[in-house]
C-alpha cells in the first residue's frame, strides 16, 4: 500500500516541472490525481499515460471562477478532497526597482499569491465538513534570501510562506494541515520561461540548467522534481498528521549560506594576503 493510498488530490500547475513529476509520484503512491493546468494538451497527454486514476482539468488559477469549479467539480466528483497542492507558477527575469514593470508585478501575484488564496477559499469548506485534509503550498528559497531572483517573485513567494502558516493556525482547528514547501534550485523549465523562451524549449533545456545548479548549495548534484515531489509526498500524507504551519526547505543546504569549502577558500586568500602585507611592513 501506498502513502497517499485512496487520497483525492488536485495538484495545480501539473502539467511541467514539479507539478508533472508530483502528479507522477502521488500515482505511484496510490493518490487519485486531478492535474489542473493551463496547456490542456501537456494535460490531456500525460493523465492518459497515468493512467485510471489520473485526470486533467484545464484550469487558469487566476481566474476565481476556474478555481472555484475546479475544486467544486472534484468534491462532486469524488464526494471529498483529502490533498490541495496548490504549485502553479511561472519565473519572470530580474530587474531593478526602478524598471518594475506593474502589469508583470500583478501578474505574479494573481498566479503566486491571489491563486493560492483562492484555492484554499474554495477548498475549505470541503474539508471542514471531512474534518480532514492537507494543503500544501508552493513556496521558495526566494522567501527567505533575497538577491537570487526577481524582487516581484521573492516577494509573491515571501506571501506565500507567510499566508500558509496564517491559514494554518485558522484551519487547524479543523483537522486541516496547512505547510508550504519551499524549493531551492531545481532543474526544471521555469528558469527558461521566466526569460522568455517558448515553453517548450523551456522545458527542454534541463542539461544546461543542471550543470549551473550542481554548485548552488553544499550537497553537489542538482535538485530535481523528485525531490520536492518526495517532499509533498510526507506533507500530504498522514505520517505529517502533527505538522501544521511549517515551511519545509528542499534546497540541499543552499539557505545555511555560502558552501563550506568556499568560505575556507576565501578565508585562505585573506589569510595569504594579510601575511603578505605583514612580511612588506
Amino acid at each position: 500500500m501506498g502513502a497517499l493510498e485512496g487520497k483525492i488530490t488536485i495538484i495545480t500547475g501539473a502539467t511541467s516541472g514539479i507539478g508533472a513529476r508530483s502528479a507522477e509520484v502521488f500515482i505511484e503512491e496510490g493518490a487519485t490525481v486531478v492535474l489542473a493546468g493551463r496547456r490542456a494538451d501537456v494535460g490531456e497527454e500525460l493523465a492518459g499515460r497515468l493512467g485510471q486514476n489520473a485526470s486533467f482539468v484545464r484550469t487558469d488559477v487566476a481566474d476565481e471562477a476556474a478555481v472555484k469549479a475546479l475544486i467544486e467539480d472534484t468534491a462532486a466528483r469524488y464526494g471529498r478532497i483529502d490533498v490541495l497542492f496548490n504549485n502553479a507558477g511561472h519565473g519572470l527575469a530580474p530587474v531593478g526597482i526602478a524598471e518594475i514593470d506593474m502589469h508583470d508585478f500583478d501578474a505574479m501575484m494573481n498566479v503566486h499569491v491571489r491563486a493560492v488564496v483562492l484555492g484554499m477559499k474554495y477548498v475549505a469548506p470541503v474539508m471542514r465538513a471531512q474534518q480532514s485534509g492537507s494543503i500544501i503550498n508552493t513556496g521558495s528559497v526566494a522567501a527567505h534570501r533575497a538577491g537570487g531572483s526577481s524582487q516581484t517573485y521573492c516577494t509573491a513567494k515571501a506571501a506565500v510562506v507567510h499566508l500558509s502558516r496564517c491559514v494554518a493556525a485558522e484551519l487547524g482547528e479543523d483537522g486541516i494541515r496547512v505547510n508550504s514547501l519551499s524549493p531551492g534550485a531545481i532543474v526544471t523549465g521555469i528558469f527558461g520561461k521566466g526569460i522568455g523562451l517558448d515553453a517548450g524549449v523551456a522545458d527542454r533545456a534541463v542539461a544546461e540548467i543542471s550543470a549551473r545548479f550542481v554548485r548552488a548549495q553544499p550537497i553537489p548534484r542538482a535538485g530535481m522534481p523528485e525531490d520536492i515531489a518526495r517532499a509533498a509526498v510526507f506533507l500530504a500524507s498522514d505520517a505529517s498528521s502533527f505538522v501544521n504551519g511549517i515551511d519545509l526547505v528542499v534546497d540541499g543546504g543552499a539557505i545555511t549560506g555560502t558552501r563550506f569549502s568556499q568560505g575556507m577558500a576565501g578565508r585562505k586568500d585573506m589569510t595569504a594576503a594579510l601575511a603578505k602585507m605583514a612580511e612588506q611592513g
